[in-house]
């Protein structure tokens, strides 16, 4: 195997991890300013759809072309420490989405899916605490791949 298309695939994941997980934070706070439970119902659904289709397959390339990157380049991994730094907040990250943003996600889409079935003009403060909380999360499972990134280029 080639070390410049499992870069390639690797790149290709961080393209599409990243691009994914930056854009659904920008649709559902614009979404979220509306404050029309139909639109953030059709946000929060479009954000679970995007999040299996870009943020998990680009999850999937990452490793695919890391683990492909380190066999092929046979990269001592022990020597980067950059690399280890990156790997550990790359998964400080999953373990926020996992633990963290996907089931607020799920909670703000039931709560504003049933406010939209229902015709409520408003979402319910339970909605808006799980927003906030998901931001404040969001950030800091956006900053840490980013930062990931960073590393991931300097020696």
């Amino acid at each position: 195997m080639d070390f410049v298309l499992v870069k390639f695939v690797h790149l290709v994941g961080v393209v599409l991890f990243l691009g994914n997980i930056i854009v659904s934070a920008v649709w559902k706070n614009a979404a979220d300013r509306t404050k029309n439970p139909a639109i953030i119902a059709f946000s929060c659904r479009l954000i679970k759809i995007t999040d299996l289709a870009f943020t998990a397959s680009g999850v999937l390339l990452i490793a695919i072309g890391g683990l492909g990157m380190y066999h092929v380049g046979r990269i001592d991994l022990v020597a980067r420490v950059n690399l280890q730094s990156g790997i550990f907040l790359f998964i400080i990250s999953a373990v926020i989405w996992i633990l963290g943003l996907i089931p607020l996600q799920r909670r703000m889409a039931r709560v504003s899916h049933s406010a939209a079935t229902h015709n409520e003009l408003t979402l319910p403060d339970t909605y808006y605490r799980a927003a906030r909380l998901w931001n404040f999360l969001g950030a800091i499972a956006v900053i840490l791949p980013i930062i990931t990134l960073w590393l991931m280029l300097h020696p």
